[in-house]
């Protein structure tokens, strides 16, 4: 049995078992060699072959497979629901293998008005200077949706929710059920939620993506990416493309992300009890215009996301009522909220995402206002990040 194979195998076997108990237990069997609890870093390039061919336990060489990341990956199968995970250096390069697997020239991409400038940068820009065009709309509008399809052309309908920034919520299953219509894979990037608050593949989806950098790692030491995949043959080719471009995880990048999975249930009910408590406390705040935030009722999306998600998760925005001044001002006047990029660590983080993370997306159908800061609310004291926003907002 190959290694993909055995995670396969070893994904679909836990599947009966709870979510928080799979975090800790999938693809983490006891070293059976000396009984240590924690599956050891296999940290090493290459693997002795008992004669040409005869491989141990299907090891040949790092790049083909590595024990640490086989235990990753059949992790990340297990908690998506799906037959096959896949584990990379980052989200993007998880993008792109899932791309290079689907796409050609002359294909065309779909995908909402709020995602991760990256993501957009990646089709936009990589695969459209190899002739792959996309069109982003308003997911929440299915009519338009179903109108930017190009039949013969679209490949992939791509979609993120929540979004980043805005907080947008999108329907996995109508969507799911509209892109099947036209034979299109359906992939959810499901960074935000994380696959303890969201289940995509329950909800029809095809493929869903990760930067597991984020909630999955959960302590900001670590970058990554994963796919979980349901079709085979599209597993198999992105699977070829892992190996043949060789954008991997490392065994240590494998090691700290898989750690960091096994208190994701407990931290993201923690990074949602205070993500909520904070939107409920700045609503209505006199320096801030809008907090984009799902749990909150006032939530275009609060319906659907109370439906499809078992919490709201971490992450939340505010358009400052002062403009672009006053939100460059109050992410340079917090503490405890540390300005950075990234998120879904511990520690909570601030930003500008129209100078930062979406910096890329400027003059595009996709600019981020410039009044806009994003949060990512970690799982400290929630009065102490409370008190600390406020002394940042009495500062406006």
């Amino acid at each position: 049995m190959s290694t993909a194979d055995s995670a396969t195998a070893s994904a679909a076997d836990s599947g009966a078992e709870g979510f928080a108990t799979r975090a800790i237990h999938a693809g983490q069997a006891f070293d059976p060699t000396t009984g240590a609890v924690i599956p050891p870093i296999y940290q090493t390039s290459t693997f002795v072959q008992d004669g040409v061919g005869g491989l141990r336990g299907g090891y040949e060489y790092g790049r083909s497979g590595n024990p640490t990341r086989t235990s990753l990956e059949t992790l990340i199968a297990s908690l998506e629901g799906t037959p096959h995970g896949l584990s990379f250096a980052s989200g993007l390069a998880a993008e792109d293998t899932l791309l290079r697997a689907v796409l050609e020239p002359g294909s065309h991409v779909v995908l909402g008005n709020d995602v991760y400038g990256g993501t957009h940068r990646l089709i936009n820009r990589v695969h459209g200077a190899w002739g792959v065009t996309n069109t982003t709309v308003e997911l929440g509008d299915l009519d338009a949706v179903r109108a930017a399809i190009r039949p013969g052309e679209t490949r992939i309908l791509w979609v993120e929710t929540p979004s980043n920034p805005l907080m947008k919520i999108s329907d996995i299953e109508a969507l799911a059920e509209l892109g099947h219509e036209t034979g299109l894979i359906v992939v959810v990037d499901n960074t935000f939620a994380s696959p303890a608050l969201q289940q995509p593949i329950a909800l029809g989806a095809d493929v869903v993506v990760h930067s597991t950098t984020k909630y999955l790692g959960g302590h900001s030491d670590v970058i990554g990416g994963a796919l979980a995949i349901v079709d085979d043959e599209l597993a198999q080719k992105a699977r070829f493309l892992q190996f043949a471009a060789g954008p991997i995880s490392a065994p240590l990048d494998a090691w700290l992300t898989t750690r960091g999975i096994k208190t994701l249930a407990v931290r993201m009910q923690r990074h949602s009890e205070n993500a909520q408590a904070i939107a409920e406390h700045l609503l209505g705040h006199p320096a801030i215009d809008a907090v984009y935030y799902p749990g909150l009722e006032s939530h275009p999306g609060h319906e659907l996301a109370a439906r499809q998600m078992s919490g709201f998760g971490g992450m939340l925005s505010l358009a400052l009522r002062g403009g672009p001044a006053a939100a460059k001002t109050l992410v340079e006047s917090t503490s405890l909220f540390q300005l950075a990029e990234s998120l879904g660590g511990v520690e909570s983080l601030i930003g500008l995402p129209a100078e930062m993370t979406h910096a890329s997306v400027k003059g595009t159908a996709l600019e981020v206002p410039e009044n806009v800061v994003r949060l990512s609310v970690g799982i400290e004291d929630v009065a102490d990040l409370i008190a600390d926003l406020d002394g940042a907002l009495g500062r406006l």
